[in-house]
């Protein structure tokens, strides 16, 4: 009786504790592909998982921040969905590469041409955009989520610090401080017309040089290894043989 009542105890403990360590609720987010620092343009990838057992999810819509308008923005095509970009006016015109630009992106909508997120799945959105601010130190994106059976999810609660999550929290992009030298990390290493950075190549172009002379120098001590271990066993086998012959 007593080995039974133990092992309940233990396995309402281990299920209290399955219960509190269990992960929030996934909800809409965004993440950068690489580094998102100031100044910069960026790849960031909107993640959209799906919540419900019993639809799927056919539609999002993103919002982008009016405060911190964004010359460039270009979605990735993704199979399956249909982008649809949505344009708005400035008041006070922002300047690229010496371009006036007057029109921003405020929303990109993705529309599923199939069953889209099925249930038990997620999908990335990825999105070219630039130049990041450098008065900010992050980005508010809100979030509409619509499953097939016309349930419609608002992602629009912005977090505040120092507070708890809120239910349905919009996604947020931190933003890095550009690096000393000028750079502006990693992602930056694409343009906005999705072409390398030159920057990029030659660095990549120094860590194979960088890697290949490693790789020569561990395959010529290697050699010289052998060669002296070689030396080593017949050195003994010869003084084996001389004290053997005394």
């Amino acid at each position: 009786m007593k080995a039974s009542r133990i092992a309940a105890a233990g396995a309402v403990a281990g299920a209290a504790v399955l219960t509190l360590s269990a992960p929030a609720v996934a909800h809409v987010s965004v993440q950068p592909e690489g580094e998102a620092a100031k100044g910069s343009y960026a790849v960031v990838d909107f993640k959209v998982p799906n919540e419900r057992d019993d639809a799927s999810t056919t539609k999002l819509e993103v919002t982008f921040p009016a405060d911190h308008p964004l010359a460039s923005v270009m979605p990735q095509p993704v199979p399956g969905w249909k982008a649809e970009v949505t344009k708005s006016k400035l008041d006070k015109p922002l300047e690229l590469h010496g371009k006036k630009i007057d029109e921003v992106v405020s929303k990109v909508t993705w529309t599923a041409d199939g069953k889209g997120i099925e249930p038990g799945f997620f999908q990335k959105f990825p999105v070219s955009m630039g130049t990041l601010p450098e008065d900010a130190d992050e980005l508010v994106f809100k979030a509409l989520q619509t499953y097939s059976d016309k349930e419609v999810v608002r992602w629009i609660e912005v977090p505040q610090k120092g507070q708890e999550e809120p239910e349905n929290p919009a996604p947020v992009l931190a933003l890095s401080e550009a690096s000393d030298d000028g750079h502006h990390g990693a992602s930056a290493g694409k343009a906005e017309d999705g072409t390398e950075n030159a920057a990029a190549r030659t660095s990549d172009a120094g860590s194979e040089e960088s890697g290949g002379g490693t790789d020569t120098t561990a395959r010529v001590l290697g050699v010289v290894g052998i060669v002296v271990g070689a030396a080593g066993v017949a050195y003994g086998v010869l003084a084996g043989r001389r004290r053997t012959t005394t």
